[in-house]
């Protein structure tokens, strides 16, 4: 993430600002997209992960409160096995410490959402650990859905419910 320079103020947040408290984004397309322009491999999705910089970059200087980021469905699991591990290489370099202490120092909190079983080991301790180091943080919040989808989300309502 490309830290805004120190002389930049974050857009003040008013009541009757038109800028919305909460973006949700779905980051699909990006192998789409780059087929499109005549490219091919996970470059669609790199490019998608540094477009989700920008986006992280641009929603804290204005004062957005949430952005979600449908990063990885549950459905993904079903691509082919070698795009799986190109992806999943992915977000564990984007979860690498330069770009979490990056976020952190920016004040931003990550946070993650979905069914974290499924994946590695190391990619589960990565999760924890930006999330303890970031939720102290008071300005963005980044929610990053990974393995999630309707029926997971229902099937975890229902658990916490049946629990109270």
């Amino acid at each position: 993430m490309v830290r805004a320079p120190e002389t930049a103020k974050p857009m003040p947040r008013t009541a009757s600002s038109t800028l919305p408290r909460h973006i949700a984004i779905i980051m699909d397309g990006n192998n789409r997209w780059l087929k499109q322009k005549g490219g091919s491999g996970l470059a669609g999705h790199k490019a998608g992960a540094e477009a989700a910089k920008g986006i992280i970059k641009a929603c804290a200087e204005r004062s957005i409160e949430c952005l979600t980021l449908f990063a990885f469905s549950s459905e993904n699991w079903q691509r082919p096995r070698r795009e799986v591990t190109g992806l999943l290489n992915l977000f564990a370099r984007f979860l690498n410490k330069t770009e979490v202490r990056e976020m952190h120092v920016n004040n931003i909190r990550l946070l993650f959402i979905g069914n974290r079983s499924r994946f590695s080991e190391k990619l589960q301790t990565l999760m924890h650990e930006a999330e303890l180091l970031t939720a102290n943080n008071s300005g963005l919040s980044v929610i990053v859905a990974a393995d999630y989808g309707g029926r997971w989300d229902i099937a975890q309502a229902a658990q916490n419910l049946a629990v109270q």
